[in-house]
């Protein structure tokens, strides 16, 4: 296991940081995305995007659960997990085909579905540390 934690101070480095694994992602790449309301979830997940070549705007699915973009080098399945009140809720959505696909699969509150997560998967988690400032975030990166 292998852990790396990167620091930044404006959205524009977590959406750097976001983009950065997305340009090295491959196919099959589970990441599970973990944070606070308000910490950069959604950013990070448009650096992801733009990483893999997505042009088009990305937000967080979070009434539809899944939001599919096709257009990058990689499909990207965004998963925002919020509102599942049962790991089971998402057998409906066929989830395994994204998780095991040939795509890029990130999970928004990936905690709420921990025991259908792959063994092996890159584990985000994006904190605020209000009292270095507004903007400060220290991003953890575990790859299992």
């Amino acid at each position: 296991m292998e852990t790396r934690q990167i620091i930044t101070n404006a959205p524009e480095e977590t959406f750097a940081a976001g983009r950065a694994i997305g340009e090295t992602a491959g196919p099959g790449t589970v990441i599970s995305l973990v944070g606070d309301l308000g910490v950069g979830k959604t950013v990070f997940t448009q650096g992801v995007a733009a990483g893999l070549g997505i042009t088009e705007p990305v937000s967080s699915p979070t009434f539809t659960i899944l939001q599919i973009y096709e257009e990058g080098r990689l499909p990207l399945y965004h998963y925002d997990v919020y509102r599942i009140a049962d790991p089971e809720e998402m057998e409906e959505i066929g989830y395994e085909d994204a998780f095991y696909g040939k795509g890029v699969c990130l999970i928004e509150w990936a905690d709420l579905i921990r025991e259908l997560l792959p063994e092996h998967m890159m584990r985000v988690e994006i904190r605020k540390v209000p009292e270095k400032g507004f903007d400060y975030r220290e991003i953890e990166i575990t790859e299992t």
